[in-house]
């Protein structure tokens, strides 16, 4: 079937596109399927730690109630349906499909959610790790319109920049991430700064090759090379693709948080203690 595959995309291009290395399906819970985690690949393709691909109706979504982060910074992004959301920022509202939700905990911040409108709601979760000079900072929270991502051609940019257009939130260190949309026969193709030598894709849709057939509910890990990830689409495909300098900082993590070392660690979790306690006395949990 691979083999078959690969003779979508010309042979030149074959030999030249970045190599798949690593692939996994994860592990599913209902709704949620856990693709990476600080645990496992996470440990690998720093700063990118964790990522979850969520599919679910929202009639049966109980969703996500108030919980706390530190040292790292999440990524929800829709590809259909809608979420609500809150945060210790002070935020709250819903997020709409092609819509970017960002908190960065730095030293500790609390987030929840559920069920926006009816139907069904698709997506994805990641988070960042932080380099030492964020991982203690102030907490701070950006919700994007659709309309407010940046996008070029097929591709919305979430983090960092891509072909002529740049997302203005801010990445706490070098990196791309993007949420990309083909068509069925549609090629599409992504050239990683020199540096990013971490890349990786996940498809929550569809199928595609690169040039080895990638099908949805699957992350692959691509070689650390500066040659360029070249993508088909054999079917409506959707995917998100992160490329990034690699983390240099080892993971050490808590149940919600991720640090670079244990007195920061110690020092997120006393901080988020203290906000549990605020969050208690004022009756939200």
């Amino acid at each position: 079937m691979i083999q078959a595959t690969a003779l979508l995309l010309p042979a030149r291009v074959q030999e030249r596109t970045r190599k798949i290395v690593r692939r996994t399906r994860g592990r599913r819970h209902g709704p949620i399927t856990r693709l990476m985690s600080p645990g496992d690949l996470g440990r690998v393709l720093k700063p990118f730690v964790f990522l979850d691909l969520f599919d679910m109706e929202a009639a049966s979504f109980s969703g996500f109630g108030l919980h706390p982060h530190s040292g790292i910074a999440t990524l929800t992004h829709l590809f259909e349906g809608s979420v609500r959301y809150e945060d210790t920022t002070g935020a709250t509202g819903v997020l709409p499909e092609g819509g970017v939700e960002w908190l960065k905990a730095g030293q500790g911040a609390w987030h929840g959610g559920g069920a926006g409108e009816t139907g069904r709601t698709r997506g994805f979760q990641l988070w960042v790790a932080l380099p030492p000079e964020h991982e203690l900072g102030p907490a701070e929270s950006v919700y994007q319109a659709p309309d407010e991502v940046a996008r070029d051609g097929a591709a919305r940019v979430l983090l960092g920049a891509h072909g002529g257009a740049a997302s203005s939130l801010k990445a706490p260190a070098p990196m791309n991430y993007l949420a990309v949309r083909l068509t069925a026969g549609a090629s599409w193709r992504y050239q990683s700064p020199a540096a990013h030598t971490v890349a990786w894709m996940a498809v929550g849709k569809g199928c595609l090759a690169t040039p080895e057939r990638v099908e949805a509910g699957e992350l692959v890990m691509f070689e650390p090379a500066n040659t360029a990830i070249d993508v088909f689409a054999e079917a409506d495909t959707e995917f998100v693709l992160g490329s990034a300098v690699a983390h240099p900082h080892d993971l050490v993590t808590g149940y919600y948080s991720v640090h670079t070392s244990q007195a920061s660690l110690d020092a997120g979790e006393r901080r988020i203690e203290e906000v549990r306690a605020r969050l208690q006395a004022a009756g939200r949990l």
